[in-house]
């Protein structure tokens, strides 16, 4: 059975929780079109997440991977287009790690674009009643840093569809998960 590979983070900042890592936990093991799901909760530390991430994408050898993030700052999902090569921390990662204007890959590329189709991606969660968005920044601190690790891993391998989608802190662990599943389902009916 093909895979898809859904990531989502711990909690951070100071929150309680992350919805993206309990949807994460509650997509693994289900199946959507056909496609088994894994789910995968990051931690929130520069050092860690990108490797885990890109570790998991080796060993399972999905053909979508789609890395979830928490953005306090917005309301419902982001579809992000663009991964930058820059870390630029505003708070401490869980790990007290807070880098500024550091690479995310030294001599790497200045950005990575998104594989999925993430015009079609939106157009499905607004037609399902969902708030939705393209967005074209990941920001700057570990959501972005693994967007862009991921991007850089399958660069080679134009098999793998990847990206990644921000989404609001209103939205709670099964609001996401339904969420994620409407854009899963668009991005498998969109054939490369």
């Amino acid at each position: 059975m093909a895979r898809i590979l859904v990531s989502g983070f711990e909690p951070f900042g100071g929150l309680d929780a992350n919805a993206t890592g309990a949807a994460a936990q509650a997509l693994d093991g289900s199946v959507i079109d056909g496609h088994r799901v894994h789910g995968l909760q990051l931690p929130c530390r520069f050092e860690a997440a990108p490797s885990l991430l890109v570790d998991s994408v080796q060993r399972l050898r999905p053909m979508l991977v789609l890395a979830l993030g928490l953005a306090p700052s917005r309301s419902g999902f982001a579809l992000e287009r663009v991964a930058i090569n820059l870390s630029d921390a505003r708070i401490p990662d869980n790990a007290g790690a807070q880098p500024q204007d550091c690479p995310v890959l030294p001599g790497g590329p200045a950005a990575h674009f998104a594989t999925l189709p993430v015009k079609a991606m939106v157009a499905a969660l607004q037609a399902a009643a969902w708030p939705a968005a393209l967005s074209h920044s990941a920001g700057t601190f570990v959501c972005n840093q693994v967007f862009y690790a991921l991007m850089q891993a399958v660069a080679d391998r134009p098999q793998v569809r990847a990206g990644f989608m921000h989404v609001g802190p209103e939205l709670g662990p099964e609001a996401v998960a339904q969420g994620v599943r409407v854009a899963l389902q668009a991005a498998l009916a969109v054939r490369p």
